[in-house]
This record gives C-alpha cells, sequence and structure tokens, in this order.
C-alpha cells in the first residue's frame, strides 16, 4: 500500500519561503499570484497490514510538527 502524506504550515503561520518564490514570481513577470504557501510531500510505502491509525500517529510524532503544521493523508492504489 502506498500512502503520501501532504504537510503544510498551518494558517497564521509565516512562510518565508513561500514569499520568497512569490517575489521571485513577481520579478519574472508573472502576476495574479495572490499568495505562496510551501508545503512537502511525505510518499510512504506499507505494508498491507498498516492500519490507518498508525499512518497518523506516524505523523503526529515525526513527519509533522504538529505546533506550526497541519497533515492530509491520501492512500494512492
Amino acid at each position: 500500500m502506498k500512502a503520501n502524506v501532504h504537510v503544510t504550515l498551518k494558517n497564521g503561520v509565516l512562510d518565508p519561503q513561500g514569499k520568497a518564490i512569490h517575489h521571485a514570481l513577481e520579478r519574472l513577470g508573472f502576476s495574479g499570484v495572490n499568495n505562496v504557501r510551501v508545503g512537502r510531500l511525505i510518499e510512504l510505502d506499507l505494508d498491507d497490514n498498516v492500519t490507518d491509525q498508525e499512518i497518523e500517529d506516524m505523523c503526529r510524532k515525526l513527519l509533522a510538527n504538529m505546533v506550526i503544521e497541519s497533515f492530509h493523508i491520501e492512500k494512492v492504489a
């Protein structure tokens, strides 16, 4: 089984990397971009017997900083 974990900063947390990308896009002449937030994708290749709760525990204990980040788990066929 495969699962993708999307980790993003919570609303209200400053995103300096997103701000830098936003300014770079403007300098390159791209208009219409109101904001940029940067996250990360973690791809997990798991045994079929790993439960949803175990995946969530992995996220809460290691993969995401729960103080400033949120996560979304997507199972991939």
